[in-house]
Parts: C-alpha cells; sequence; structure tokens
C-alpha cells in the first residue's frame, strides 16, 4: 500500500511538472507543428504513466484523465485550438482543471475572483442517493455467484453508470469550489436517450463526446469532403470517431487488466458507429415524416446498448478479474462510512 501511494505521489508530480512546463513555456511557441513536437515527450509520458500503478481503479482513472483527456487536449492546444486555448486567459490552476478533469467551463463566465464566494458550491441533491445506490450495488457484488449472469451483467451496468456519474460529479464540485467556475453537466440522463445518435451525440459523456468531436470528427469529415460530397463526409468521420474512441478505451482496458487486447471493445464502438450511420441514412430517407414513439424508441435504444455491451464491453473485463478488483478496491474507500450508513454495513459485510 505504501509502495502504491508513493507511485502515486510520483504520478501526480509527474503531471503537475508537464502541465507547468505546457502553461508556462510551450504556450510561448507560436502553435502549429514546432508546439505539437514540444508536447510529444509529455504525450510519451503521459502514456506510460498509468503503468506505474497496480490499483485498478487508480490506473484506470489515471489513463482516463492524463492518458486520454489530458492529452488530446493538449494535441488540441498545439494548434490554438480546444477548451486549453477557449476563452480569455487562464490561471495555472484553471489550465490544470481544464486539462485533466471530465469538465467543460461554462462560456461568457466573470473573472472566479471577481465572483461572490459566498454562494457555497454544492453537488446535485441526488448525489448522495446516487452514491448511497452505488455503494448497495458494490456489496451485491459478493453475491454474484447466486444470480443468473445476464443478472449480474446488468447490475455492472448500473455500477458502471453510477462510478461515472459520482466521478463526474466530484470533478465539477471540486472545479467549482476551488477555482468559482461554473461547469456544464457531464451527461443528461442517457437512459432517455430516444436514439443512438441522441445517446452518443446528446446525453452520454459529453466531456469526451465534445473532444471527440474536436480532435476526430472534425478533422477526418473536413478531409473527406475532398474525397466525398459534403452529405456524405459526416459518414467516414462518424465511423472514424467511434473507432477512435474504441482503441483508446481498449488502451485503458490494457492498464486495468494487465492482458493484451482482444479487440472485443474496439468492435462494440466500431458497430456502434455503423449502427449511427445507418440510422442517420434511415433518418434522411424519411426526412423526419416518422418516427417512432418516444415509449418504443427509448426500451429499443437504451436495450441496444446494455445488450451489445453484455456481448463485447464488458466480457474482457470479467475474464480478467478487473470487476472484482474494482470492487474490492471500492469497498476498501467505503470502510470509513460503512459502519456509520446501516444499508452499506448489511450489504458490503
Amino acid at each position: 500500500m505504501g509502495g502504491e501511494i508513493m507511485n502515486l505521489i510520483k504520478v501526480c508530480l509527474s503531471v503537475l511538472a508537464s502541465l507547468c512546463y505546457s502553461y508556462f513555456i510551450v504556450s510561448k511557441i507560436p502553435k502549429g507543428k514546432f508546439r505539437f513536437l514540444s508536447l510529444l515527450p509529455i504525450f510519451f509520458l503521459f502514456i506510460a504513466l498509468p503503468l506505474l500503478l497496480s490499483s485498478a481503479i487508480l490506473s484506470g482513472l489515471t489513463a482516463f484523465f492524463i492518458t486520454w483527456l489530458a492529452t488530446f487536449r493538449l494535441a488540441l492546444f498545439s494548434f490554438d485550438s480546444g477548451p486549453l486555448s477557449a476563452g480569455p486567459s487562464k490561471s495555472l490552476l484553471v489550465f490544470i482543471a481544464v486539462a485533466c478533469l471530465p469538465i467543460k467551463i461554462k462560456p461568457n463566465q466573470q473573472h472566479p475572483s471577481r465572483r461572490d464566494h459566498r454562494e457555497t458550491p454544492k453537488l446535485p441533491i441526488n448525489f448522495a442517493v446516487k452514491v448511497l445506490v452505488f455503494g448497495v450495488f458494490v456489496g451485491f457484488n459478493q453475491y454474484k455467484e447466486l444470480v443468473h449472469p445476464k443478472v449480474f451483467l446488468g447490475l455492472l451496468c448500473c455500477q458502471v453508470f453510477l462510478f461515472m456519474e459520482v466521478l463526474f460529479s466530484l470533478c465539477s464540485a471540486l472545479v467549482r469550489c476551488a477555482t468559482g467556475l461554473e461547469v456544464e453537466q457531464p451527461s443528461d440522463e442517457p437512459y432517455l436517450s430516444t436514439s443512438l445518435q441522441d445517446f452518443w451525440g446528446r446525453r452520454w459523456n459529453l466531456m469526451v463526446t465534445n473532444l471527440l468531436r474536436h480532435t476526430v470528427y472534425k478533422p477526418v469529415k473536413s478531409a473527406a469532403e475532398t474525397v466525398v460530397s459534403e452529405r456524405w463526409s459526416p459518414l467516414p468521420a462518424v465511423v472514424a470517431t467511434f473507432l477512435v474512441s474504441g482503441l483508446m478505451h481498449e488502451l485503458m482496458f490494457y492498464y486495468v487488466n494487465g492482458v493484451r487486447p482482444s479487440w472485443e471493445v474496439t468492435s462494440f464502438f466500431v458497430l456502434h458507429g455503423v449502427c449511427l450511420v445507418v440510422e442517420v441514412g434511415v433518418k434522411s430517407v424519411f426526412s423526419g415524416q416518422w418516427r417512432l414513439p418516444w415509449a418504443a424508441s427509448v426500451p429499443l435504444t437504451v436495450g441496444f446498448v446494455v445488450a451489445t455491451s453484455f456481448w463485447l464491453f464488458f466480457p474482457p473485463l470479467i475474464r480478467a478479474g478487473a470487476d472484482t478488483r474494482v470492487m474490492e478496491e471500492v469497498k476498501f474507500l467505503f470502510e470509513p462510512v460503512r459502519e456509520k450508513i446501516p444499508l452499506l454495513n448489511t450489504t458490503m459485510s
């Protein structure tokens, strides 16, 4: 445990030093290839950092925050684009937060130093409920041998959703408390999605969606317009975006699982990209003249996402035992409050 804490400190200090270098030195280099080349050592470092950690949660979060978010945002920063370059000049603290955390600062805000700090930032009202329900689901994980595998996968889906919601809420609250800036909602009730386009484009994990839109979708769409018409150029851009997302998830799974990729996760995202292209094509044929009612489209959309995740997304994690490792680490984190909450004490005992 002591060695893992020391490695975590090394990772944090390395990230802090790298972002200070980017803020104070790289920002002075003219945008373009020279700024990009000056950041290449940082990119390689950020890819290697999760390998220093053995904890499934710590390595996974480091991969998500640093290897994915920070690397992609710094790549955009190389060309004076993306959230690190948008808006007025940023303080070092805001630069670090925007680079690493799954947040998006709301535009047209006052400088945080001029805001009224007497109002204490608060988490969403249902945050405590999400934490409690997540803790209960974690406790049920110990009974997975007693339930049907499909039921266990359903519980795992709920756990992943709640974990991401709690994580994003904590990051948003941290930024509001530290900087006084308001951030946009990271998700918008994805369980109410009426289509794949709605789920991936407007509801689920909007920070990553926005990042991929600027780093993959727009460049590929622009390049495709030189080959095909503007009407069809979004289609290869969509598939390329999902392919990159799949590869990044595959890389994160490698950090967590420690085994060679099976490419099932990449297949999951490519499948959704292809299906989304088909969905957009069908919509264009009907030109909005006919659509499924909400009561049918929501179950079909959510059911498709859940069913394909059962098939391709979760099996690599379960085979490697990553789900068990993560739940054990979460139970360890919940230990200080377990005795104070009877429901958690019952389910996690």
